[in-house]
């Protein structure tokens, strides 16, 4: 099997994971415990990855070589894969835009903004040039027209695109048709880590309802010291992660919670946890004769490496889509990895939709995940 050409639009510390990783796996292939979901997807194995091109603002990266550019500040998730072999890539500067939030520049040196002073590439262009298959969109939470940019260019450029962040691309009926006349496969929006809050509050919330207890009320409140926390200090950037986040839990509910009854969210910006996020979840109910129930959960992950190898996953998914002429947003690998699918499932069934997929049981598939002609109208895109 040939490569996996992938492109990285920001490179922060969930890229600085996920290429971390790749490298890792190289030599624990055939390790049991390896943290993977999928050590083989269809054959192709997580070092079937490889980078071509990578896309960032910040003056510490852009220019870089990208082996180098993922350790550069303000990046500071752990290390745990030191040496990384030459990618031949240069980190090339995007369009800013909304790219990120004015606040960042008056923070300390380690971790304030700094933006390049480099011309803008085309990126559809530039994508065309590296052979990219797939672009891994990891830019900051709230780059609304940022992301909507590069996704732009992924219709441009017949690139395939993995939305790790909660601007709704795949879930947005507008930009879905789009990529469907297209004739190119989106796997979005918002990435779920393995096991991090929202997958562990989303269980818990199906438990509930499927032990017989009503939930009254639940939030989860989380911390962390990286720039997503920082970046998402600034409230207007928030809302789109709220709105992900909610949406993911009350999904799994048989009855959605009122609004004043479910706080989901990041909280607070802590600088010297770094990458690690710190989610505190607490859920209220009632179960056998109104008898109450309190559940309260304390969860501290790595926040980058947590969600990496989803997206080692999710990016096989998008190029499998491809092989088989799928277009449009890929409906099991977005209900199983990404916290705002076009069409939530609970996560058992989920699984098994995406297990159907990886089989390539096309009867199993979702209406939706189909192959599509590249011909049609061109809609213009919804904000």
């Amino acid at each position: 099997m040939r490569k996996i050409k992938v492109a990285v639009a920001g490179v922060g510390n969930c890229a600085s994971s996920l290429i971390q990783g790749i490298e890792y796996y190289k030599a624990h292939e055939f390790d049991a415990e390896s943290g993977l979901m999928h050590p083989d997807m269809n054959g192709y194995k997580p070092h079937d990855i490889e980078f071509v091109a990578a896309f960032d603002i910040d003056r510490r990266k852009v220019g870089q070589p990208l082996e180098k550019a993922i350790f550069a500040e303000p990046n500071c998730t752990m290390i745990f894969q030191h040496d990384i072999a030459p990618t031949g890539v240069t980190v090339q500067m995007a369009p800013v835009m909304d790219g990120f939030a004015p606040h960042m520049e008056d923070y300390d040196e380690d971790q304030a903004f700094r933006l390049a002073d480099a011309r803008p590439v085309n990126v559809a262009e530039a994508l065309r040039e590296s052979g990219a298959d797939v672009l891994v969109c990891y830019l900051p939470v709230g780059s609304e027209r940022a992301v909507q940019h590069f996704a732009e260019a992924c219709l441009q450029a017949g690139v395939a695109m993995v939305n790790c962040v909660p601007v709704f691309i795949a879930s947005n009926p507008v930009w879905a048709r789009r990529f469907e006349e297209a004739g190119v496969p989106i796997v979005g929006d918002d990435i779920k880590s393995q096991v991090g809050a929202t997958i562990v509050h989303r269980q818990l919330a199906r438990l509930f309802n499927d032990r017989g207890y009503t939930l009254d009320r639940t939030y989860q409140l989380n911390t962390g010291g990286n720039t997503d926390f920082l970046n998402m200090l600034a409230l207007d950037r928030l809302k789109s992660k709220k709105k992900s986040k909610t949406g993911s839990v009350q999904s799994q509910l048989d009855t959605p919670l009122e609004a004043r009854n479910i706080h989901i969210g990041p909280s607070d910006y802590v600088p010297w946890q770094k990458d690690n996020k710190i989610a505190f979840i607490r859920m209220e109910g009632r179960g056998f004769g109104g008898a109450p129930i309190e559940l309260e959960l304390r969860l501290s992950v790595q926040d980058s490496p947590n969600s990496a190898g989803v997206v080692i996953d999710a990016i096989r998914c998008a190029r499998i889509a491809q092989e088989r002429g799928l277009a449009g947003p890929v409906e099991a690998a977005s209900a199983y990895y990404m916290k705002t699918p076009p069409r939530q499932m609970r996560d058992s069934e989920a699984r098994e939709a995406l297990e159907a997929f990886i089989r390539g049981d096309e009867g199993a598939l979702p209406a939706a995940t189909r192959p599509i002609a590249a011909e049609g109208v061109q809609l213009t895109a919804a904000e």
